[in-house]
């Protein structure tokens, strides 16, 4: 098992790659052996890039109907060899910087599920940054990373989660081990950060302000200081109080990199990145005799001294080394610390007798998560027999510890009326303790190859093994719980076709596993379980047209995943590992720039998710749920974002996202609603450094759920109308 693999910027090389790479390197950090950052540290004593020594200019602010093809654009997600997204034989697509300008996401999960086939499930419990994949749910097997780094343990993400800073976000979808380890069996969102650009220094600073008294402001600076310096810097602040009461929200996010490039072989980037979250201390209402009640739209019932909080940093040392257009040697040193903190009545249940709100559940955790690993690739480009070929190979290494603090057994409960209530103070009654520290030794050895059989026809083939040894030490006893390994072995092996220079056809079959449990919170009963395996066949098509000014997609695929934790159905008190999830689907893409000012970017997404063989424990009783949909799961998904520049001063634009009917339990008979939302933005650009934008989000005010929490009859509600005025200035 392991964590992420490794990308990053790699330089475009021989005349028959089309575009350079500038892609982040995904990594684990190796660092318990001085071995490991002594090789992290050769390889980064000389780095360099050579692209990023060309200049390069910030994206204008305006929005333009002009295309872009991003499907000729690489991308670090789907590949360690610097492959475009019609090179790559998977769905991978991105989400440029002009497109989170144009609409407006400040929150980092509206933006990804922007993308087609992305859901999110997101509640306090998860961090605020679950998402659903191709009929997989969650932090175990929808990777989520940052600048190619993931942070170990599938624990939950808490960074980044504001856009500001963010250059592009790439996402694969499928099967993704060979590329990351463990737990990407749904999918990967990469988010790429701004980097240090050898132009000109350019600064902007934007303002927010808007309905619920939302108040953002943001700086970004960057540019080259010298021949050889460059440097990028984004600070920004949001707050608002929400939609519901008791809602409000603060977080707080730094990003700077500096980069020296001594030579045009040589590159060194030194970044570091903090984030502080106070985010809304909101975990949703109860079901009023099993129905969602319209009345409790704007209901908090958590107590008044609630608390949640967030603090996030991520530093790395980035080297690169580019001897010749042959040869790319990419290292990352790197260091991420996570300290989280909740305390809150969690659980609200409907007293149908009373009429009345029961809270229970009081529930205070505390997280303390640190991670050190390194990552080390290179890519050799040459001939094979007359062929062209391009081989990664490289290695992972890292070490994690995660101490968690509790509660436990989470007791206290209260009793209040549904609309008047007093809120009360939170009851400890078990008193916090630090309960548990699990720690991960990890490593991982991986290769990819891509050859070019004929101009035409290409085939790629991956292939990662990962090992990881996990500890468990009970700090109320002392005494060490468990101590396991886990190894697996991640493969992909595709092909693509190119019937012309803008049409090709791929397909592939790749393998991948997923942890039973975040690892870094494995139980004692849980460690007795392997991984689980998932494997998906895909096959799909891609296609520019009208002179790159569009391009579609088409994938089908098939994923099964296997050994799933099931209850055993002769004792429904012993868990064992048979059970089978599978899902089949199609997911669509469609970008267009039409006459007249007009762009149209559209995607959907029609999936079948089943559980195979599952049975749970209902009553103290096995009862199967085969053939049921997986909790979380919408089997229809789509996005619509048109905009239309009718005067070069002025942009209107608006987006549809449509999320289809989800189950909140594993029975299927509590069905939350599909819903579609409206977001609608005005733009007016008086001069070439100041831009203005008006935007209406939940236009018409649709009252929606985004997920159960874990309590299944207790629903998350997606935020109402917001109105938000923004004004953007470049200097």
């Amino acid at each position: 098992m392991s964590s992420a693999p490794t990308h990053s910027e790699a330089s475009a090389t021989a005349a028959s790659y089309r575009h350079r790479r500038t892609a982040p390197l995904a990594q684990r950090r190796g660092s318990w052996t001085a071995a490991s950052l002594l090789a992290a540290a050769a390889v980064t004593v000389p780095p360099a890039r050579a692209q990023d020594m060309q200049e390069q200019e910030l994206a204008p602010v305006t929005v333009s109907a002009e295309a872009q093809t991003l499907l000729e654009e690489p991308v670090a997600a789907g590949s360690n060899l610097g492959l475009s997204a019609m090179q790559t034989p998977a769905s991978v697509d991105t989400i440029a910087r002009d497109q989170l300008e144009e609409r407006g996401d400040a929150d980092l999960i509206d933006a990804v599920t922007r993308a087609p086939g992305l859901s999110e499930l997101a509640h306090p419990g998860n961090g605020g940054s679950a998402l659903s994949a191709r009929g997989f749910t969650g932090s175990s097997s929808v990777m989520q990373l940052y600048d190619g780094v993931r942070q170990y343990g599938g624990v939950g993400v808490t960074f980044p989660f504001d856009t500001w800073p963010v250059e592009r976000i790439e996402v694969l979808r499928g099967p993704a081990s060979v590329i990351y380890g463990e737990g990407a069996i749904g999918g990967v969102v990469n988010v790429v950060p701004r980097k240090p650009t050898r132009g000109a220094i350019r600064n902007e600073i934007q303002a927010t302000v808007g309905t619920e008294d939302t108040q953002r402001l943001a700086f970004g600076s960057g540019g080259a200081l010298d021949e050889r310096w460059s440097y990028r810097l984004d600070v920004s602040g949001n707050r608002s109080d929400g939609s519901v009461d008791f809602g409000d929200s603060r977080n707080l996010s730094l990003s700077g990199a500096l980069q020296w490039d001594p030579s045009a072989e040589w590159s060194i980037r030194l970044s570091h990145a903090r984030g502080w979250q106070k985010p809304a201390r909101y975990f949703g209402v109860p079901l009023v005799d099993g129905r969602p009640a319209p009345s409790l739209r704007d209901k908090n019932y958590n107590v008044a001294d609630a608390r949640i909080r967030y603090d996030d940093q991520w530093t790395e040392l980035n080297a690169q080394w580019t001897p010749n257009d042959a040869t790319t040697v990419r290292s990352r040193v790197y260091y991420i610390d996570s300290d989280r903190h909740w305390r809150n009545a969690e659980y609200y249940d409907w007293l149908p007798a009373s009429g009345q709100v029961r809270r229970s559940s009081y529930t205070e955790i505390l997280h303390d998560q640190w991670q050190l690993g390194n990552t080390t690739d290179a890519v050799f480009r040459h001939g094979l027999l007359g062929m062209r070929n391009s081989v990664s190979v490289g290695f992972d290494v890292n070490r994690a510890s995660f101490q968690h603090a509790n509660n436990s057994p989470y007791g206290g409960s209260s009793v209040v009326d549904p609309y008047d209530f007093e809120r009360g103070g939170f009851i400890n009654v078990a008193g916090t303790s630090p309960r548990y520290r699990n720690e991960a030794t990890q490593y991982a050895l991986f290769v990819e190859d891509r050859l070019e059989v004929t101009p035409r026809w290409s085939v790629l083939a991956g292939l990662r093994y990962d090992h990881a040894r996990l500890s468990r030490e009970d700090l109320v006893t002392g005494q060490q719980s468990f101590a396991r390994t886990f190894a697996n072995v991640g493969w992909r092996a595709g092909t693509v076709y190119n019937v012309t220079q803008d049409l090709a056809l791929y397909a592939q079959i790749s393998e991948a596993a997923d942890p039973v449990s975040a690892l870094l919170m494995l139980s004692t009963a849980n460690s007795n379980f392997d991984v689980s395996t998932g494997r998906q066949i895909e096959v799909g098509v891609k296609q520019t047209f009208l002179g790159s000014k569009g391009e579609w997609t088409l994938a089908a695929y098939r994923i099964v995943k296997k050994n799933l934790v099931s209850r055993d159905a002769a004792d429904p008190a012993r868990s064992v590992q048979i059970g089978q999830q599978s899902s089949r689907g199609l997911e669509a893409t469609l970008g267009i720039s039409l006459p007249r000012g007009w762009r149209i970017d559209a995607n959907a997404a029609v999936l079948d998710a089943r559980y195979d063989d599952f049975t749970e424990s209902a009553g103290g009783t096995a009862v199967s749920r085969n053939g049921n949909v997986p909790t979380d799961v919408p089997e229809r998904l789509a996005n619509l974002w048109t905009s239309w520049r009718f005067h070069p001063q002025w942009t209107a634009a608006a987006g549809l996202r449509y999320v289809g009917a989800r189950y909140a339990d594993r029975a299927n008979s509590l069905r939350m609603p599909s819903y579609t939302t409206t977001d609608l933005l005005l733009q007016w650009r008086p001069r070439k450094d100041l831009t203005l934008s008006l935007r209406g989000f939940n236009v018409f005010d649709r009252h929606y759920f985004t997920t159960a929490y874990y309590n299944q009859t207790q629903w998350l509600q997606g935020p109402g109308r917001r109105v938000e005025l923004t004004a953007n200035y470049r200097f």
